[in-house]
C-alpha cells in the first residue's frame, strides 16, 4: 500500500496543463482534454470553495437523525437496561449516520454539487438519512431491515450513477473502488437485518468496520491503489464541512435539552437550572473548539506535506467529538428531567464521559494542527475522569456543573494563553517546505 502523501493533493488555484483534467490532473487516455460527462461531472478550477446552500439543506436531516440516536439512548438508560449492550447499539448506528454524512461530503468536494446528477444523489442521501433516522428507536427490533436498505440503498444508488458517467476516465477507478466495499460491506448489513439478536449486532459490527477501514484507507481496491491524482482536495471546503457537522452536532444539543426542558414545569428551581448549565456548556464546547486549532484546519491542511495524515485525524478527531456531544446531549436530558436524587453510574458515564471525548477528539484537531496539545486539554479529560467515583454521592445537577468548571477552567487557560501574543500560525507535524 502506498504511504500517506500519495493519497491526497490540496487543490490549487494554478491553470491545468495542457491534456491534463481540469479536476484531476490526469490526461485522458488518448492523451487530450476531456470533454466528456465525466468531465463535466468533476468540479473546475475557479469553482467557489464554500459548501452550497443545497448542502447545508442536507445537513437538516441530520439534526435530527442525531436526536433520534441520542434519544434512544437517554430511553436506555431511564429504563435501567443492559448499558454496555445498549450503548454499543447506538454507537453503531451513529457511526453509520456519520460514515453517510462524510462519504456525502466527500462526494460533493470531488464533484460539481450544480450538476443535476449530484443534486439527485444529495437528495437521495437525504432521504436515505431520514429513512433511517425514523427507524432508529428500533433498529434492533422491527425497523431493522428499513434501516439497513435505507443505509446500503444510498451508496450502491451513488456508484449505479457515478461509476458509469465516468466511462473513460481515470477517475472512475476510484468511484469503482468506493462502489466495490460499499457493495461489499452490503452483505452484512442486509443479513443482519434479515437475522435478530446477537447475529444482528455482529454482522452489523462487521459490516461498519468495514465501512470505517475503508474510509480510513480511501477506498483501495483491487485495480486501483489510493493514488495523489484520485484524490484531490479542497482544503477550504472539506474543513468547512467537518466544521458545520460539529455545528450540527451541537445543533442537536440545544434541541435535545430545549425539549427536555420545554417538557418540564418551568417553576422547577432544578429543572431551569440544569437548563442553564446545558446552554454554558453548549457555549464552552462551541467556544474551545473553535479556539485557534479549529479555526486554522484549513491553513493546516494547506500547508502540510502529507495532506492525508491531516484528513484521516481531521475526520477521526470530528468523529469522536460529535460522538462526545451526542453523550452530553442524552445526559443533560435526564439531568435536566432529574437534576436531584442519585446519580446512577451509568449517567456520570455520559454526562463526563462525553466532554472527555470531545476533549480526546479536539486534542487530536490541535496535534494535527499546531503539532502540540495544550496541557489543560489533558488536564481537563484526567479532571473529569478523576472525579467520576466522586459523583456517584452527588446529585446528577452537581455532576453537570462539574464539566461547566472544567470546561470553563479550558476556555479561560486559551484566553489567558492569547492574551498579549500574536495570533498562532498553523505548524502541522509534516509541514510543507
Amino acid at each position: 500500500m502506498c504511504g500517506p502523501r500519495a493519497f491526497f493533493r490540496v487543490s490549487t488555484r494554478r491553470p491545468p496543463e495542457r491534456g491534463t483534467n481540469t479536476r484531476t490532473g490526469e490526461a485522458g487516455r488518448n492523451g487530450r482534454p476531456m470533454s466528456t460527462r465525466a468531465a463535466a461531472l468533476l468540479r473546475k478550477p475557479g469553482q467557489p470553495q464554500r459548501p452550497s446552500l443545497l448542502e447545508l439543506f442536507f445537513d437538516l436531516v441530520f439534526v435530527f437523525a442525531l436526536n433520534r440516536v441520542s434519544q434512544r439512548l437517554v430511553e436506555e438508560l431511564t429504563e435501567r437496561r443492559v448499558v454496555l449492550v445498549e450503548a454499543g447499539e447506538t454507537l453503531l448506528l451513529l457511526l453509520a449516520f456519520m460514515v453517510l454524512w462524510f462519504v456525502t461530503a466527500w462526494v460533493t468536494d470531488l464533484y460539481d454539487p450544480q450538476r443535476p446528477q449530484l443534486q439527485l444523489l444529495v437528495y437521495t442521501a437525504m432521504l436515505g438519512a431520514l429513512v433511517m433516522a425514523v427507524a432508529v428507536p428500533h433498529a434492533f427490533g422491527d425497523s431493522g431491515l428499513a434501516f439497513a436498505s435505507a443505509y446500503v440503498g444510498v451508496h450502491i444508488i451513488r456508484g449505479l450513477i457515478i461509476v458509469p458517467i465516468l466511462r473513460g476516465h481515470e477517475a472512475q477507478r476510484r468511484a469503482a473502488g468506493v462502489f466495490f466495499w460499499f457493495t461489499l460491506s452490503a452483505v452484512p448489513w442486509i443479513a443482519g437485518a434479515i437475522g435478530t439478536g446477537l447475529a444482528r449486532g455482529l454482522l452489523w459490527t462487521l459490516a461498519i468496520a468495514i465501512d470505517c477501514a475503508a474510509l480510513l484507507l480511501f477506498y483501495p481496491a483491487p485495480w486501483s491503489r489510493p493514488t495523489q491524482q484520485q484524490w484531490p482536495v479542497l482544503a477550504e471546503y472539506l474543513s468547512e464541512r467537518y466544521r458545520q457537522f460539529f455545528i450540527i452536532a451541537l445543533g442537536e444539543l440545544i434541541l435535545t435539552t430545549g425539549s427536555a426542558y420545554s417538557d418540564t414545569s418551568f417553576r422547577h428551581v432544578g429543572a431551569a437550572a440544569a437548563f442553564a448549565v446545558a446552554f454554558i456548556t453548549t457555549v464552552l464546547l462551541f467556544r474551545v473548539y473553535l479556539f485557534r486549532a479549529g479555526q486554522l484546519l484549513p491553513e493546516a491542511i494547506k500547508a502540510a506535506a502529507e495532506p492525508a495524515h491531516l484528513i484521516r485525524q481531521a475526520f477521526l478527531a470530528h468523529v469522536l467529538m460529535v460522538a462526545g456531544i451526542v453523550a452530553v446531549a442524552v445526559g443533560y436530558e435526564i439531568v435536566i428531567e432529574h437534576p436531584f436524587g442519585h446519580t446512577n453510574a451509568a449517567w456520570i458515564l455520559v454526562v463526563l464521559g462525553g466532554p472527555m471525548l470531545f476533549l480526546i477528539g479536539r486534542a487530536l484537531v490541535e496535534r494535527a494542527v499546531f503539532d502540540r496539545v495544550s496541557h489543560s486539554r489533558i488536564l481537563g479529560a484526567i479532571a473529569l475522569a478523576a472525579a467520576s467515583p466522586v459523583m456517584m454521592f452527588l446529585p446528577p445537577l452537581a455532576v453537570a456543573v462539574t464539566t461547566v468548571v472544567v470546561l470553563a477552567g479550558i476556555a479561560a487557560t486559551d484566553a489567558i494563553h492569547a492574551r498579549g501574543r500574536p495570533p498562532e500560525r498553523p505548524h502541522p507535524p509534516n509541514l510543507r517546505q
